[in-house]
């Protein structure tokens, strides 16, 4: 009698481990399968065969831009860039900045390009910034997925080889290739860049430039050869870190090449 009621307790508690493992593979299903219909569709959107860092062309003609602007106004006139990652082809998205007034500066924190909800939401930038990425410094948002997708290979920069052998991302902008270098990476407390430093004032974007060339983190990686200057132009991608709230990992880029296009 023993052994036969230790049997279906067995039996229960194969069940039941069977029926959680399946309702937390449908969990993670849902969460992963709208951000890969996502990535999919952004595919459309590029002229595959532009190249990404063109060289100047002697006969004046200026290059393919990598991305298919007017289309992509089609589907969200909110879209003012791209963000490509050769070193990491998942991150490569279009970037929104939220605008008209019934939409507030994080609009896109939970919502896709077709304003519907989504966990991962859409890479942006606040109206704090122009659209242009003519600022003196831009943050650009994404979410840390633990699918990896949005910015959840951000973390890749932690580690020293990866970040050494990687130092360039672009962003798209009609007419534009941007091409930044990697000046840092670092984990940094919470609070909001735009709103703690006025960039418009030289001293204030001097301390920020030295919190970005000489982080008080212990984990961050610098590229000590990239100078940073009053007139340097600078992009940080924000992110959540895996382990505390109240921390966000930057990476912080400096314009190094601005290429116009057709």
């Amino acid at each position: 009698m023993a052994k036969t009621r230790k049997q279906k307790e067995l039996v229960i508690s194969i069940i039941l481990g069977v029926i959680a493992g399946i309702l937390a593979l449908t969990a993670v299903l849902m969460i992963v399968i709208p951000q890969i219909k996502n990535k999919n569709k952004y595919k459309e959107f590029k002229n595959e065969d532009a190249q990404i860092d063109p060289v100047d062309s002697d006969d004046g003609k200026l290059p393919e831009n990598p991305i298919k602007f007017d289309e992509l106004a089609e589907k969200n006139e909110d879209i003012c860039a791209w963000l490509h990652f050769e070193s990491l082809p998942v991150i490569d998205y279009p970037i929104v900045r939220p605008e008209g007034e019934n939409k507030d500066t994080n609009y896109y924190l939970r919502r896709d390009l077709e304003g519907k909800y989504s966990v991962g939401g859409t890479v942006y930038i606040q109206k704090v910034n122009s659209p242009d990425f003519q600022d003196r410094c831009t943050v650009v948002y994404g979410h840390n997925m633990h699918d990896m997708t949005m910015f959840g290979h951000l973390k890749d920069f932690r580690n020293k080889e990866f970040f050494d052998n990687n130092p360039y991302f672009y962003v798209f902008r009609r007419k534009h290739i941007l091409k930044y270098e990697i000046k840092s990476a670092f984990v940094y407390d919470d609070r909001l860049i735009t709103s703690s430093f006025n960039f418009a004032n030289d001293t204030e974007y001097q301390n920020f430039i030295d919190e970005v060339c000489n982080p008080k983190s212990l984990v961050k990686n610098v590229r000590e050869d990239l100078k940073v200057t009053l007139d340097s132009k600078m992009v940080v991608l924000s992110t959540c870190t895996d382990y505390n709230k109240n921390e966000r990992y930057l990476v912080v880029g400096v314009l190094v090449k601005d290429t116009k296009t057709e």
